[in-house]
């Protein structure tokens, strides 16, 4: 803890880049020692005598209250010296020097990691290429990554819940800001199941130009980038050229000549990136690097169950009758999914901490389980922490689960 503090110190200075906080890094052999450098050696790094003059600001006030807020939001932090931090976004220009991070940390260096980017203003076109994209491509084994704003990006991120994998969003405000305010549920969701990831320290608000900023962080966590729509100036195509310029192989999906959303795209794919109609497309210029995470996998995103209406004998009032999963929706559930629709009630609420008891899983299993399940619309939320069903198994499978 004693270390951490001078990391967060040094990313607290106010009035210094990123840059300058890696100058100072690269010149002092511990954040400490920047600690208790002075001005005119923090000059001879490469300080300008300004920036170097905000050092002289030691107090550990900021320091101490970040930590604080970390604490209590449950916020890990990762800095550039920790084994946890991937080394292939230790390798770009400008990386950060510290992440802040809500959920689980994965390895990303072992992971093939795809961001996924695109307009915010998406057609229906565009989000529903980047919701079934990023579905196949979790599927087949890829961590998807994004930005976790509107349009593309949550779609992408949806695609990836959906299919049971693992998504990374990066954020361009602190981590325990849910922006923008319309995908707060799947901040949380992306908090139960995957990691939302941020330079920037708790509390910090969403300004525009921390958005082109983080984009280097989604790309360089990334051995490939996806651009799914984008017109001719779209912050996606920052995304790619910064990509580009980390040395990560860029592709874009493909779209109508005449429609503004995809100029972007096409003049990308003109420039050589590669053409994406489906993720293997993608994933088979990765497979090589990859062969034990990465597979072709079948089947398409399965939609959302519609309702249908019965009649009651002795009523005039239809009742809706819940709808029942096809096979293709049954085969598309893990083996957690199943246990928690076996044991969830249409009618009756069910606490999650309950349906861990029923079930026998860990809670965090529960909860991911029920994210995927209610982002697919076969369940919902019904009270605080307590879900009902709102589709029916099969009968065989009913029997098959009695069984069981």
């Amino acid at each position: 803890m004693a270390a951490l503090r001078y990391w967060v110190w040094l990313t607290s200075v106010p009035g210094l880049s990123n840059r300058s906080r890696l100058q100072l890094l690269a010149h002092f052999s511990s954040p400490e020692d920047v600690y208790y450098a002075d001005a005119e050696e923090a000059m001879r790094a490469g300080l300008s005598r300004e920036q170097a003059t905000r050092l002289d600001d030691r107090s550990m006030e900021r320091t101490d209250a970040i930590l604080a807020d970390c604490a209590k939001k449950d916020i890990f932090i990762v800095t550039m010296d920790d084994a946890a931090y991937p080394a292939r976004l230790r390798s770009i220009f400008d990386p950060p020097v510290l992440l802040y991070g809500k959920g689980a940390m994965p390895l990303f260096d072992e992971e093939a990691a795809v961001s996924v980017v695109g307009t915010r203003d998406a057609t229906p076109y565009g989000r529903h290429c980047a919701g079934e994209l990023s579905y196949e491509m979790a599927k087949s084994g890829a961590l998807i990554v994004s930005g976790m704003a509107k349009g593309v990006d949550a779609e992408a991120h949806r695609g990836a819940l959906r299919a049971g994998g693992f998504t990374a969003a990066v954020l361009g405000c602190g981590v325990d800001i849910a922006y923008p305010e319309v995908n707060r549920r799947l901040y949380e969701d992306i908090a139960a199941t995957g990691v939302l990831l941020s330079e920037y320290a708790p509390g910090t608000l969403p300004e525009g130009w921390r958005f082109p900023a983080r984009n280097r962080i989604i790309s360089g966590l990334s051995v490939a980038t996806l651009v799914v729509e984008a017109p001719e100036k779209s912050g996606a195509l920052i995304t790619a050229r910064t990509a580009l310029d980390q040395g990560r192989d860029v592709f874009a999906v493909p779209g109508a000549i005449d429609a503004p959303g995809s100029k972007g795209c096409n003049q990308l794919i003109r420039s050589s990136a590669g053409l994406v109609t489906s993720a293997w497309d993608l994933l088979s210029e990765l497979e090589y690097r990859f062969p034990h995470k990465l597979h072709m996998a079948e089947g398409k995103m399965p939609t959302v169950p519609h309702e249908t209406a019965e009649v009651v004998p002795g009523t005039a009032e239809p009742v809706q009758a819940l709808p029942v999963l096809t096979r293709e929706q049954l085969r598309g559930l893990t083996e957690d999914q199943l246990r928690v629709m076996r044991a969830l009630n249409a009618d009756c609420p069910t606490l999650t901490d309950e349906l861990a008891e029923q079930t026998q899983l860990p809670v965090r299993r529960v909860l991911a389980a029920l994210t995927v399940l209610e982002i697919d619309g076969f369940v919902r939320p019904d009270g605080a922490r307590c879900f009902v069903r709102a589709a029916e198994l099969p009968q065989e499978e009913k029997e098959h689960g009695k069984e069981g």
